[in-house]
């Protein structure tokens, strides 16, 4: 094994990363949203060399406290990509995103530790963007929710030959966005399987003009919100796996409400054009729902994931 650089002992950093809403409709597996709800975490490293995780809130009695944490997972996969040895950390963890509803949790924590791996090096290996883009995207297996934990605001997330990038827009002052929470959870994997792996042609490229026409929407125009969240590839495939998602969206867009799944669900994401809207999308779930959902009106994250050594 490696010696640990000497000169990581003591250091400390604190990193904020948002939750994230993917597709966004009909941009799947490219466009994502970055949201106003937290995960905290400290973590520094002890001069006695043991790994010491502590978890709160959300995931507090659930996830493991031991290497195969995603966050350790996460910085062990930084530093081993700059030829680092990884030290012993203690880990604090205070958790309010959602696990399996569609918010982004696995890939927060995988940007959080990155971040965090980031903060202690700090001085002895500087990241930029795309290379902590590419990091994140290695261990989730595509940008489409990273790209706005680490960015912020709304991103496109694509890939080329010689990897992943993004832009990052401005989002329309008056988009507000609505997410609601059911008490059940729902496996991304499991989403995935019932994708299949050609749709037909018109249905591509009814996507790609709603796609084109949500940008438009989210940046300048949130009065076609309704129409320009609109999608033909993804959602309608994985209905059979939540029904009371898909009941409620069809729902609420019956209403005028631009609703759509959450990532893979199965939370819902009602992308409202103004704040007052979000309280009447929340009453009518409230009346129909079967089962209680929780509703979060959030703002739009707009910093990203920060990391600040102390």
């Amino acid at each position: 094994m490696s010696a640990v650089d000497e000169r990581l002992v003591g250091r400390s950093v604190t990193v904020k990363v948002p939750a994230t809403t993917a597709n966004l409709g009909p941009g799947f597996d490219t466009l994502g949203l970055a949201l106003a709800v937290y995960d905290d975490l400290e973590i520094s490293v002890p001069a006695d060399g043991v790994l010491s995780i502590e978890v709160h809130g959300v995931g507090e009695g659930e996830v493991p406290l031991d290497d195969s944490h995603l966050v350790i997972r996460a910085m062990k996969h930084t530093f081993d990509h700059v030829g680092i040895a990884m030290p012993a950390v203690r880990l604090v963890a205070h958790n309010t995103i959602p696990h399996g509803r569609g918010l982004g949790s696995s890939g927060a924590a995988i940007v959080a530790g990155i971040v965090a791996a980031r903060g202690l090096l700090e001085g002895i290996v500087e990241f930029d963007a795309d290379q902590l883009l590419a990091l994140a995207t290695d261990l989730e297996g595509h940008p489409d929710n990273v790209a706005p934990a680490l960015f912020g605001g709304l991103t496109i997330a694509w890939t080329t030959p010689t990897g992943p990038q993004h832009k990052k827009l401005l989002v329309h002052r008056g988009v507000s966005p609505l997410v609601l929470v059911p008490e059940h959870v729902m496996s991304t994997a499991l989403a995935r399987s019932l994708q299949p792996e050609s749709v037909p042609h018109e249905d591509a490229v009814f996507n790609v003009s709603r796609s084109a026409l949500l940008i438009a929407a989210l940046t300048q125009s949130p009065e076609l919100l309704l129409a320009a969240t609109e999608d033909k590839l993804h959602q309608n495939y994985r209905a059979a796996a939540m029904p009371e998602t898909d009941r409620l969206i069809q729902l609420l867009r019956a209403a005028g409400h631009p609703a759509v799944v959450s990532g893979a669900g199965p939370s819902i994401l009602v992308l409202c054009g103004d704040p007052s809207e979000r309280l009447v999308a929340a009453d009518l779930v409230a009346e129909q729902a079967t089962e209680p959902w929780q509703a979060l009106p959030l703002a739009v994250d707009f910093l990203g994931a920060t990391g600040t050594a102390v």
